[in-house]
């Protein structure tokens, strides 16, 4: 077999790359509404000496909101993950920090969701 034939022939795999472009595109789409709409409901519709304590109290006693925050922090996250798995990829090229890089990524980014979804999920309102 040539050179030009084995440049030529398709590496086997899983497409994660592909997947994850995809995802990339979709996850950003999807992150442009919910976040746009976000900013809607806390910084335009809402003046700003409503949002407090009280507030999120009410909006988190029903499960769209909880869900529609969920979504975003899930969204966003694994977004960013990706995006910085990406960056990782480029520019750390030593085999061992490139691991020890995305321990770190991937760790933080457990800490951080686990977290944000702990409260999102438990989050039960005290009476003032």
């Amino acid at each position: 077999m040539s050179l030009a034939e084995r440049a030529i022939q398709r590496r086997p795999g899983t497409n994660f790359e592909l997947w994850s472009w995809y995802y990339f595109r979709i996850s950003g789409v999807l992150l442009l509404f919910l976040a746009l709409g976000h900013v809607y409901i806390m910084h335009i519709a809402t003046p700003i000496e409503q949002v407090d304590y009280a507030f999120v109290a009410a909006r988190y006693a029903r499960p769209f909101w909880r869900t529609y925050d969920l979504v975003l922090l899930l969204l966003a996250m694994s977004h960013g993950v990706n995006g910085m798995r990406l960056i990782i990829h480029d520019y750390v090229r030593p085999r061992g920090w490139r691991v020890f890089a995305h321990s770190v990524l991937y760790s933080a980014a457990l800490i951080f969701t686990v977290l944000g979804a702990l409260v999102i999920l438990t989050f039960q309102p005290v009476e003032t």
